[in-house]
């Protein structure tokens, strides 16, 4: 009889057949409704229990096993982007302006195969095991926090996730435990003044001058009011101000983002940003008004999940090819669940120029080496078994 692993490695083309079928039929976030219908219809037809519309649209399996034991829990995400898919592949995306830009199809994939390797031998499993099939990853609020508070953890001692990763070659993995993800905010800030003739200013108030000071001392915060032995970013991504060449500008709107590892890096930031805000505003005579919306914490891996993933990672893609990762300022949901329970999330790569897998997560050309997701499927399972079967 196979072993799951052998299982996987069979299981492949139809990996391949799933992921492809995802990627020409994506789903925008929180507006997911064919995906969860066909996760749901797949786990069904291999005797899974499922229940439905989880926290929203998501969707979640369980497999009893055979013997008496812990419970572990798999997550894959599957929502898509709004980027027009401009691949020229036979399964590039059907919708228009929607596509699989960042792998949440493959993730789907391999956790949906995986499900069948151990759903044909869960007489043997010392435990159970759930799958967490979790919608709106992309936008806040995200599909985590609601399917947790629906109960996706209840019972779960431990869970275990990953991130297809194209700038990573495949056949790597990526590992860290502690902080490894950070909490990703999002701030916008609206600078009101009193508009005039561009030929008479002195009798304006230029919220577009006094925004580009904001923005200057914004950029001031990271490097002259946080320890520099902590991480962190503040990045403005949009600046929009006036309607004409002649016209002192009334308004001023800027959008940017906070990274950060640490709860007091974050809080201190925030204050900064408000204080900074607002001296500007005062000196110029111009009023504000700042929305801070914090987004996902960071991902902090636990220590003992993380040692289980590297130690199966070894044995599916060599030792030489398990990657102690540095932490990165880019953000996951995955986060809610390990402020639940013990678990890693980790890399797994995807990039192979030869397959044309070079462009950057969220491109309009993003595309994978779908051998990451067989790799991806067969770490998840050995660490599924290697935590249920731990003494």
């Amino acid at each position: 009889m196979k072993s799951v692993i052998e299982e996987l490695d069979a299981l492949f083309p139809e990996m391949i057949e799933l992921r492809r079928h995802f990627h020409q039929y994506p789903e925008l976030s929180h507006r997911e409704v064919n995906t969860p219908l066909t996760i749901a219809n797949y786990l069904e037809s291999l005797g899974i229990g499922v229940r439905t519309n989880v926290g929203g649209q998501g969707v979640v399996g369980h497999i009893k096993g055979g013997r008496p034991g812990k419970t572990v829990a798999l997550r894959a995400d599957f929502d898509a982007l709004p980027l027009q898919d401009q691949k020229n592949v036979p399964y590039r995306s059907t919708v228009p302006g929607v596509m699989h830009a960042c792998g949440h199809d493959a993730h789907t994939s391999a956790l949906l195969t995986a499900a069948k390797a151990l759903a044909k031998h869960r007489k043997d499993l010392k435990g159970n095991v759930v799958l967490i099939h979790q919608f709106g990853e992309e936008v806040t609020p995200g599909g985590a926090k609601p399917m947790i508070e629906a109960g996706c953890l209840e019972g779960v001692d431990a869970i275990f996730g990953t991130h297809i990763w194209a700038p990573m070659p495949v056949g790597q993995v990526g590992v860290k435990s502690g902080p490894m993800m950070a909490a990703a905010d999002k701030f916008k800030v609206t600078i009101s003044g009193r508009g005039g003739h561009g030929g008479a200013p002195h009798l304006t108030t230029d919220a577009l001058i006094t925004g580009a000071s904001v923005v200057n001392h914004l950029q001031q915060i990271v490097s002259r009011r946080i320890d520099p032995t902590e991480a962190a970013v503040l990045s403005i991504g949009t600046f929009h101000s006036g309607q004409a060449f002649n016209v002192i500008a009334e308004e001023a709107v800027i959008e940017g983002t906070v990274r950060t590892f640490s709860k007091h890096v974050q809080e201190t930031i925030i204050a900064e940003i408000e204080r900074v805000i607002k001296g500007v505003c005062d000196s110029n005579g111009a009023s504000f008004s700042l929305d801070y919306e914090k987004g996902y914490p960071p991902v902090v891996n636990h220590e003992n999940e993380t040692d289980i993933v590297r130690q199966c990672a070894k044995h599916v893609v060599g030792p030489e090819a398990v990657i102690e990762l540095e932490p990165n300022m880019i953000g996951e949901d995955f986060s809610y669940y390990l402020e639940h329970v013990p678990g890693s999330f980790f890399f797994t790569g995807a990039g192979n120029p030869q397959t044309g897998a070079v462009y950057p997560h969220h491109h309009p050309m993003f595309d994978i080496d779908e051998k990451g997701m067989l790799n991806a499927a067969k770490i998840l399972v050995s660490a599924a078994l290697a935590f249920l079967n731990q003494d």
